[in-house]
């Protein structure tokens, strides 16, 4: 009897989902552990995995909203996969070709499935170079230059030739008429053939941000207070160190971990940004776990760093690099995205000189970093050149004053400017 694939529990406020894509095609033969289909809900992304080798039977297609438990598939064991004869023509074709083509049954690198994703080329149709006729990112990049995508019926087909063969020339673009040649010497652009709008449901993770986002601009009494920060003492700390920092832990010294030290110094000095709001009951913590954004292709993450204080900035920035690559891969967890008391968000990264960030309730503070400049600025009676950020926080002034809120500030900038009173507690 064939065996059900289904949509597995992800956690208890997680119900229903979008299955956004198939990783195999409809009748391909699996393996074992191999990843069939991507599920995108309203907090993560997931993927599904075969537990059996066989013939894969979709149930669902691409885009259908699911449930927890839902059935989306089947798959035939490899001992018992039917005979031609037996199954649909479309299913059964797919799996000849999946044994005449040993190298479709060995399951495609991550590289090369974002690959297949980007250029729309089946690994199955590439001829693999590597051990066991596995195809290689290298093998897939040469298809993409060499190949060519023809559209047939609507759908779209890879042809990819092998090197000993010669590689069909490209079909050439149709002629346009003669009406549609703007005049010698006119000035007007030829006419796009891309529509000029399209039509796409929000995403389920998108939409969840957006709900949370307008949420906190409707339920909180949302400020932001500025300052800025001289960063030399950092500059000169990380080159200063750098060498014997990456030398001793195999991880480079970054600003955010020396922020997330400083944010926990300012948090110690003022609690009442330590805290969240419950109803008419004000909740308290005595913890760190704080809240970095991380920016992805589906939309803005923010993993949870635990027990931010305990930890040394080596120690953070693993953590910091080992959500940032789970959250490129998809790999986030329910788990690694609750928790925190405050969130840290940078948009410096990409260029941002200047912004008001927007909490993310039920936290009551959100520290947004910038780009950092080269500005004079005045010192000792001089004028000099140094490289500043600027700094704000947003805070929900139900709970924080304008007096905490810059005292917050002013201590982050203290610990910045002179990172010794990280280490002296002061």
């Amino acid at each position: 009897m064939p065996l059900q694939v289904k949509i597995p529990p992800l956690g208890e406020s997680i119900v229903s989902g979008i299955l956004a894509k198939w990783h195999v095609p409809n009748g391909a033969i699996v393996k074992k552990d191999q990843v069939l289909f991507e599920l995108e809900t309203d907090k993560i992304t997931s993927e599904g995995t075969a537990e059996i080798d066989g013939v894969i039977t979709h149930a669902v297609a691409e885009g259908t909203e699911v449930k927890i438990g839902q059935v989306v598939a089947t798959i035939e064991a490899a001992a018992a996969t039917p005979q031609s004869g037996d199954r649909k023509p479309e299913s059964s074709a797919a799996a000849q070709s999946a044994v005449s083509n040993p190298q479709s049954a060995i399951p495609p690198s991550p590289a090369v499935r974002r690959l297949a994703e980007e250029t729309r080329i089946d690994p199955s149709t590439v001829a693999g170079s590597g051990k066991a006729g596995r195809v290689t990112k290298g093998d897939m990049l040469a298809a993409a230059e060499g190949g060519m995508l023809k559209a047939e019926g609507g759908n779209r087909i890879s042809e990819t030739t092998s090197p000993a063969t010669s590689v069909a020339a490209p079909a050439l673009p149709p002629v346009p008429s003669v009406l549609s040649v703007p005049p010698a010497g006119s000035s007007a652009a030829p006419q796009s053939t891309a529509p000029r709008q399209t039509r796409r449901k929000l995403t389920p993770l998108r939409a969840k941000i957006a709900e949370r986002l307008v949420q906190a601009k409707n339920q909180t009494a949302m400020l932001t207070t500025f300052n800025e920060v001289d960063m030399s003492a950092v500059r000169d700390l990380r080159a200063r160190y750098q060498d014997d920092f990456v030398k001793r832990h195999g991880v480079k010294l970054g600003f955010m971990s020396l922020f997330v030290k400083a944010a926990v110094h300012a948090l110690r000095e003022v609690p009442a940004v330590n805290a969240s709001l419950d109803g008419d009951t004000v909740v308290q913590n005595s913890f760190f776990d704080i809240g970095v954004a991380v920016s992805t292709d589906r939309g803005l993450m923010v993993p949870v760093l635990r027990d931010c204080d305990t930890h040394s900035p080596a120690q953070l920035e693993k953590d910091i690099g080992a959500y940032a690559v789970k959250a490129r891969d998809g790999k986030i967890q329910l788990d690694d995205l609750t928790g925190g008391v405050f969130t840290i968000t940078n948009g410096g990264t990409f260029g941002s000189l200047l912004s008001t960030p927007i909490l993310n309730p039920p936290q009551c503070g959100i520290l947004g970093m910038h780009a950092i400049q080269d500005r004079p600025v005045a010192l000792n009676g001089q004028v000099v050149i140094r490289p500043m950020m600027y700094l704000a926080l947003s805070y929900d002034h139900r709970l924080v004053d304008g007096k905490e809120a810059v005292t917050f500030l002013v201590k982050v900038k203290q610990a910045i400017e002179d990172p010794a009173r990280l280490l002296l507690g002061v």
